[in-house]
């Protein structure tokens, strides 16, 4: 049996526990996409990651990404979580506090910046968004699975970047953690539309240390919600761009994640017309070996 290096990363926080996990196998080289996919379905995660060879000039490392039912293209905190297992693990140095991954939606850039605090952030560029807007009927159909009303005059948008969110923006952060989503009826509207999933945002109030609250449900991939989204976030920020809000809400702030399910995440976003950036501290769980 051989033993392949292991670890268990919680993503957008310095706490233990308090951020969204993910599984990072640091040598995927002799797996099959089949075996991949079991194991993302035996770590029962939102998504698990698997460390290839590069084959794109210029990428640090290559990584696939699953959930326990199907593989993305990209995903954030899978991207935050596996760069900070890598570092860890010395498989890879960050160049001029630069690392560029690869994955199926292409090269990613990665910025590594060490706080005064001795915190590492990781902050990743947001594949470039494709927006489009629902139709009536899906967006009237998208309010009566949320049951909550939209903010007035932000309609619902779906935002892609390798991810697909539908991303919907409610009055205020209270309103974001107040909704009990039909996950059954979401599911389905998902698989039709071939989404990721839905995305909901709130302002939080004046005084607050964070900008928005945010939630984020996956039923059709199997997460009925994440605990911590980093590409719903960075879409998020797409949202604002694109709907003329960066005014409103700033062009960098925090966002936080998980009351509703127990967690304290905490993510930095930055916008500008050139890109879009995530970034989230990491903290390792679990460091080990699986037996393949």
């Amino acid at each position: 049996m051989a033993r392949v290096p292991f670890k268990t990363v919680d993503v957008f926080t310095t706490t233990p526990f308090q951020g969204n996990p993910v599984a990072v196998v640091m040598d995927a080289s002799g797996l099959s996409p089949e075996q991949m996919q079991q194991i993302a379905r035996w770590t029962n995660l939102s998504e698990t990651t698997f460390v290839i060879p590069v084959t794109a000039q210029g990428a640090d490392y290559h990584v696939r990404i699953f959930t326990p039912g199907a593989e993305l293209p990209f995903a954030g905190h899978p991207t935050i979580g596996t760069a900070h297992a890598l570092l860890e693990a010395g498989k890879v140095e960050a160049r001029n506090g630069i690392l560029v991954q690869q994955c199926k939606a292409g090269l990613i850039r990665l910025n590594v910046e060490q706080a005064s605090d001795g915190n590492r952030w990781i902050h990743f560029d947001l594949p470039e968004p494709r927006i489009a807007a629902l139709d009536g009927d899906q967006a009237r159909e998208l309010e009566a699975i949320i049951g909550s009303p939209l903010e007035p005059g932000r309609a619902p948008l779906l935002v892609d970047v390798g991810a697909r969110w539908i991303i919907a923006q409610l009055p205020a952060a209270q309103a974001v953690l107040a909704v009990r989503p039909d996950l059954q009826r979401m599911k389905r509207q998902d698989i039709a539309g071939r989404h990721t999933g839905v995305v909901v945002f709130g302002e939080h109030a004046p005084g607050t240390h964070a900008g928005i609250e945010v939630r984020a449900f996956a039923p059709a991939h199997g997460i009925d919600e994440d605990p911590v989204c980093g590409s719903g976030n960075g879409c998020v920020a797409a949202y604002i761009r694109h709907t003329g809000q960066v005014s409103r809400f700033g062009s960098e702030f925090l966002a936080t994640q998980g009351a509703a399910v127990g967690r304290a995440g905490t993510l930095r976003l930055a916008i500008s017309g050139e890109r879009i950036r995530v970034g989230g501290n990491a903290v390792t769980c679990v460091d080990g070996t699986l037996g393949l």
